[in-house]
């Protein structure tokens, strides 16, 4: 395996500080940057929306290969905090880009599996290229935001030549997630079990979840796979799809509580009910292999946040 010079933007993040120590394992050399003023090594303080403190990230080092996971993350998020949306998701991927069409790194670009919105249908890669765009896919700026960046690689590569592959994460948790309101409901409902605070289950809603111990090594694969100009859907196992209710039972299971905290609704307004994707793509190109069944992964989930919030069993 090449030793590559690698930037990972976003790398103080969930995924990104996962994906950071998979990249260092397997010996390549990664330079992080992110909001935070940390003591992480190899890590510099830069916001991707500001051009100039990039810019001089690239100025002093030069790298093969960039990760972009820089991103203002979730639905309501996007929608309490739109500015901060909309500057980083898309004013700091184009920056990135003018950087790559300039140097000729090759990008990894990280979108969203909410870019197939409310589509109702098996969500294969091809699903955006083959459907019209109506106004029920995308329901929310998260989603249109993510597309825009699709979008501005494809274009970059049509007029500059620049080489990128898009990933497209589905539902992806694990250690190293903290909490916040805006998070995933995986460790919304971890938090809200271990702190025995109410949350909200709507039934008839099913997802597949993904380790981020997983999705990591997925991504880490593509810079030995790279094929310029395709996108990925990296998941979980088909088989393992289920209700949100029964992820919901597994974590209050995990934590030894009973459900009596929650609150159970039909189903949740402008959220689509089903979402089955179709990873064989990434299966077959990137060697996307999940080994970490849901059971097994919320309980290490649980394990991580009781540790990180110092919650005594």
């Amino acid at each position: 395996m090449e030793t590559e010079n690698i930037l990972v933007t976003g790398g103080a993040g969930f995924i990104g500080s996962n994906l950071v120590s998979e990249l260092k394992r397997r010996g390549h050399e990664v330079l992080t940057i992110d909001l935070l003023n940390t003591d992480l090594k190899d890590y510099l303080r830069a916001d991707v929306k500001n051009y100039r403190q990039i810019d001089r990230v690239f100025e002093e080092n030069k790298f093969d290969y960039v990760y972009h996971l820089a991103a203002e993350y979730g639905r309501w998020n996007g929608e309490a905090y739109y500015e901060n949306l909309w500057q980083t998701n898309v004013i700091g991927t184009k920056h990135i880009i003018r950087l790559q069409e300039k140097l000729g790194f090759r990008m990894i670009f990280f979108s969203s599996a909410e870019v197939y919105g409310d589509y109702n249908g098996m969500m294969g890669e091809d699903v955006m290229e083959n459907n019209p765009i109506k106004d029920t896919y995308q329901m929310n700026d998260y989603a249109i935001s993510k597309w825009a960046g699709e979008l501005m690689c494809m274009n970059s590569a049509t007029m500059f030549n620049t080489e990128t592959v898009r990933v497209r994460p589905v539902n992806c948790y694990g250690p190293k997630e903290h909490y916040t309101p805006y998070r995933g409901f995986i460790p919304k409902f971890i938090y809200c079990a271990l702190f025995n605070k109410p949350y909200l289950v709507y039934k008839g809603h099913k997802r597949i979840i993904d380790f981020v111990e997983d999705t990591v090594k997925t991504f880490a694969n593509i810079v030995d796979n790279f094929k310029p100009g395709e996108a990925y859907n990296v998941g979980g196992k088909q088989e393992w799809e289920r209700e949100i209710k029964d992820y919901s039972d597994i974590i209050l299971n995990a934590v030894g509580i009973d459900d009596s905290m929650v609150t159970y609704y039909d189903a949740e307004p402008f959220t689509t009910q089903v979402k089955t994707i179709d990873f064989s793509k990434s299966i077959k190109d990137l060697k996307h292999d999940p080994k970490v069944t849901p059971d097994e992964g919320i309980k290490k989930t649980v394990e991580w946040m009781k540790w990180y919030y110092r919650v005594d069993d």
